[in-house]
């Protein structure tokens, strides 16, 4: 089951992770929602990060202070 949130106008976003190599060989992991389960979703959030909410409504994944 992916991670799921519901902000606060009722909608439920699924986070995804996708992992891709940057042109220099080094390794990137790129975190973001979506409405529908996709390829890439992952069960948890991340170690190290907290989900907040943008004035849209849409959810970010911000690193936690």
């Amino acid at each position: 089951m992916a991670y799921q949130v519901k902000n606060s106008k009722g909608t439920t976003y699924y986070l995804h992770a996708n992992r891709r190599t940057t042109s220099t060989g080094k390794q990137q992991v790129l975190y973001f929602f979506s409405k529908t389960v996709k390829k890439g979703a992952i069960d948890a959030l991340p170690e190290g990060y907290v989900v907040s909410e943008a004035s849209s409504g849409l959810p970010l994944l911000k690193r936690a202070a």
